[in-house]
């Protein structure tokens, strides 16, 4: 009798995606930490673990996991654009156009609702505060390219922690604005580099860098552990806002470059510099009850293949061969890693649309 309960509750837990004992659905879900790894699907998280000796990543820690499609509304292969605005907002869009629907109307990000509902908000991002995924959870415009406009709109944003690369569309206009010295005037902190952001006390912070080198080209230690000590150091000064609760989110922007370079070094390189990003969320999400992690991809980049260069697999291990089958994206499905409160909410098939739906339910509880 005990084997008739047992062996279907567990099948029905793998069946879920989610860890048995965990993501129960009965803690209320306060703070979201939702991690993007641009350009990151299953081949890229394979690629790691494979250059891993198979040893154990951060990310396969997530109590539940689940998988989203990604196409877009004008293309079954989709950009960074439609996709973060999927994930952002909840509805689908074109290629190329950000935060706003096909027909231009602007949508409400998941950012928008946590502000709503008395929460801190933060943006952590490798590349532009101003390329399309971090501009989707902040701005509406029909074209990514125009990065001064949605620099602009992070006047009005009231973003607490903004941290990345892209300063020249704040200081550099072509409109002669100097944006930064607009946002310390609206009451921000502003830092120029890493080093000042890991000694900011308090938010408001608006942090823009140079461009970062990838982590396998940072000979000068400009890099350093960027992606993760500026996760932790933008939970530690959204924290001190005092508001309940917080959305933070953090993309790993140079996956997706060196897939388009087609460079297996360089994107190994920074979809392990994520992992550990991930893993200290993971472990800020155990101190800090009610924290959900959220840790998926917008699109796969390169057609990534990893093949044996045998087709007799009776023979020995061979070793394995990193074939690129592109230089843009794929239409791969993307996983998604849950972990913390309201994990199981995202186990099983999902449309990226529904990351955002299933996140604004949570923060608007």
């Amino acid at each position: 009798m005990k084997k008739c309960i047992i062996v279907p509750f567990l099948l029905l837990c793998f069946l879920s995606g989610c860890a048995a004992g965990r993501g129960d659905g009965q803690e209320r879900v306060r703070s979201v930490i939702l991690m993007i790894g641009d350009g990151m699907g299953l081949p890229q998280i394979t690629a790691l673990s494979i250059e891993n000796a198979y040893a154990p990543l951060e990310i396969e820690r997530a109590h539940c996991i689940g998988i989203q499609k990604t196409g877009s509304a004008n293309n079954r292969v989709t950009d960074s654009a439609a996709a973060a605005t999927a994930m952002a907002c909840g509805g689908k869009t074109c290629n190329g156009m950000v935060g706003v629907a096909p027909d231009g109307t602007p949508l409400e990000s998941v950012l928008d609702v946590a502000a709503e509902n008395g929460k801190a908000t933060g943006i952590v991002v490798t590349y532009a505060v101003t390329d399309a995924t971090p501009a989707a959870f902040v701005a509406h415009v029909a074209d990514r390219g125009d990065q001064e406009t949605i620099a602009l709109q992070y006047l009005d944003s009231g973003v607490d922690v903004i941290a990345g690369t892209g300063r020249s569309y704040f200081d550099g206009r072509r409109d002669g604005r100097d944006l930064i010295a607009e946002m310390r005037a609206y009451g921000y902190d502003f830092a120029p580099d890493s080093k000042a952001l890991m000694s900011a006390g308090k938010a408001p912070l608006l942090a823009l860098f140079d461009d970062m080198p990838y982590v396998v080209n940072d000979t000068l230690g400009i890099r350093g552990g960027y992606m993760g000590d500026a996760t932790v150091k933008a939970l530690e000064l959204l924290e001190g806002t005092g508001k309940d609760g917080f959305f933070l989110m953090v993309e790993s922007s140079l996956i997706d470059k060196g897939g388009h370079a087609n460079d297996i070094a360089a994107v190994v390189a920074e979809t392990a510099d994520f992992d550990r990003a991930v893993g200290m969320a993971f472990d800020y999400a155990d101190r800090h009850p009610g924290t959900l992690v959220l840790v998926t991809g917008d699109h796969e980049t390169g057609g990534l293949t990893i093949v044996s260069p045998e087709t007799d697999f009776r023979s020995a291990d061979a070793g394995v061969e990193y074939r690129y089958s592109t230089t843009s994206h794929s239409a791969t499905f993307i996983p998604v890693y849950a972990y913390g409160a309201g994990a199981e909410k995202f186990a099983g098939v999902m449309d990226n649309t529904d990351i955002a739906k299933r996140l604004k339910a949570l923060l608007g509880a």
